[in-house]
């Protein structure tokens, strides 16, 4: 194995996304990730469709890279071999309830007692204190619980929940960072620590200026459509044929903007002349620039816009997304065993493969059972 993270060992108890999404991030990068399932494999196994050859596009999304073996853990030699591949491990990755691995002897104060090396992270949906261990962490209840749905849909319609499951992403990451940071500290130790992460915090962190703006400004933000609480223009505007994303996050590019719209004078209107004055006037100065916008195509503005210097872009489906990505040299997708996935985002030294090595498809339930099994029987 190549990668920063070559010679780790992970234990991946974890399943669904929080968990795997962390665990791939890490064997991207090197980690020899031993996936542990249930008889009944992953739940995410059977989360269809959409499928490829049979196999759920969701499980693939998030399982690179690792070997997996499936291991009831009510049964005595497969809890043996569990235990083993904890008391061998580098790091260890858990997604079950608050103390649910306990009765295992999984849990973190036994397994440090035999691996006081060991990086333990446990991801729980609203952390392990007595009133959040026994909620279930989905992540549709986080995003309804945490605000981020009244914040998301039309004004006057429905909330929506994002398209993605945000925070069970962004717990994974929050996971990996944890992970590495003990990691680091390690090395000045010697000894390893457990690292919590929660969806609900991960959630009420990543809603940045909007949780901001009530715990630091009294204020409780409410749903915009696409618009924005501090930004004008930072929407979709309409032109001829559709519409066009454009974002003027300071002075200087709403000048270039209305210098390319043709109606350089709104630079210096002092109704829009600073950002918070254009985020107040809005409704004024919108019209103004879709009545501009309205006499050309969309991608004729945006060749124009962009070569300005104003972010702008049009609207894609996510094939237009990765179209739009490989147009740009981006290589999005990376084939493993026959199967596309997408790239791992992180580089190094301006060499996309230097940071991430793409190894192994994501395994069929039990793939690597047998060849485990006999390494876990044999002496460490």
């Amino acid at each position: 194995m190549t990668g920063p993270l070559s010679g780790l060992l992970v234990a991946d108890f974890s399943r669904i996304l929080a968990g795997p999404y962390a665990t791939m991030l890490l064997a991207d990068l090197g980690a020899d990730v031993v996936k542990v399932e249930a008889p009944g494999g992953d739940d995410t196994r059977s989360w269809q469709p959409p499928v490829r050859d049979g196999i759920s596009t969701y499980y693939l999304a998030v399982n690179r890279n690792k070997r997996s073996i499936a291991l009831d853990l009510k049964d005595p030699e497969d809890l043996a071999a569990a235990q083993e591949l904890a008391r061998r491990a580098d790091v260890l990755v858990e997604n079950f309830r608050p103390g649910g691995l306990a009765r295992f002897g999984l849990d973190y104060e036994t397994v440090a007692e035999g691996n006081s090396k060991l990086i333990y992270a446990s991801i729980s949906g609203f952390g392990s204190g007595p009133k959040g261990a026994e909620l279930p962490g989905y992540d549709l209840i986080v995003q309804a619980i945490s605000g981020l749905m009244s914040l998301t849909g039309d004004p006057k319609g429905e909330p929506f929940r994002a398209g993605i499951s945000v925070f069970d992403v962004m717990a994974g990451l929050h996971a990996t960072i944890g992970v590495l940071s003990a990691l680091n500290a390690r090395h000045e130790t010697g000894r390893g620590q457990h690292v919590e992460v929660n969806l609900m915090s991960s959630a009420l962190s990543g809603l940045v200026n909007q949780s901001s703006a009530y715990v630091a400004g009294g204020v409780i933000p409410l749903r915009m459509g696409n618009s924005h609480p501090s930004l004008f223009p930072y929407e979709p505007l309409p032109c001829a044929d559709g519409e066009l994303i454009i974002t003027a996050g300071n002075n200087g590019q709403f000048r270039k903007l209305v210098e390319v719209l043709g109606v350089p004078e709104l630079a210096d209107d002092p109704r829009f002349d600073r950002n918070e004055k254009r985020t107040a006037n809005r409704e004024e100065l919108r019209p103004l620039l879709v009545e501009r916008l309205s006499t050309r195509t969309k991608l004729e503005w945006f060749r124009d816009i962009i070569a300005a210097g104003v972010p702008c872009g049009p609207i894609n489906t996510v094939d237009g997304g990765v179209a739009f990505a490989e147009d740009i040299g981006l290589d999005p997708v990376v084939t493993v065993g026959g199967i596309p996935t997408i790239r791992n985002p992180i580089t190094f030294t301006g060499d996309k493969d230097e940071a991430a090595s793409y190894r192994l498809p994501p395994p069929s339930l039990d793939e690597h059972g047998a060849e485990l099994r006999k390494w876990l029987e044999a002496e460490a």
